[in-house]
């Protein structure tokens, strides 16, 4: 470390200690120079996570960016507000590289909302797949609803189920 004072390169480390809980570490040094003392702090710094783009373009991923979608799709629902900004702020956490595409994001954020609600996994669905037709949109919420295991509608057979375009054009759906 220079001297700010005299500009040797040479510093004696005289003391160490952690500081803001343990994230610095704080160092008291001499030149042996000019013989003036100085502080330095050492933090590790963390390289960002890049989000590439469906363009190709590379960003910062943005927490707050993604918990704006998931809250737009969990708007008017049952849904603790504190759940989507854990998982937002937490999501760079689970990502072990140093890029991620806006596809897996989105992937990711539609198991997490499938889990938790299937009102906002639609919603949300509905924004990222680009859904250009009311048949798309409803083949979704077919898959959604003819899962195994989920009580009688999933032992249905097709020809028990309606036909949920037929309905949607006559309104009652």
């Amino acid at each position: 470390m220079n001297c700010p004072f005299c500009g040797n390169p040479d510093s004696r480390v005289l003391d160490s200690r952690p500081s803001d809980e343990g994230s610095v570490i704080r160092r008291r040094r001499e030149c042996p120079a000019c013989k003036r003392r100085f502080t330095t702090y050492e933090r590790a710094q963390v390289e960002p996570l890049l989000v590439i783009k469906r363009s190709g373009r590379k960003e910062t991923f943005d927490p707050n960016k993604l918990l704006r979608g998931l809250s737009l799709a969990a708007r008017k629902r049952p849904i603790d507000p504190e759940v989507l900004q854990e998982f937002a702020f937490g999501f760079e956490d689970t990502v072990k590289e140093m890029e991620i595409t806006s596809e897996e994001i989105g992937l990711r954020s539609l198991a997490f909302l499938k889990e938790l609600d299937p009102v906002a996994y639609i919603r949300f669905a509905s924004v990222y797949r680009e859904f250009d037709s009311l048949e798309n949109f409803i083949e979704e919420v077919r898959k959604l609803d003819c899962k195994p295991g989920k009580g009688k509608k999933a032992q249905k057979t097709e020809e028990e189920t309606p036909d949920l375009a037929d309905e949607a054009k006559l309104g009652t759906v």
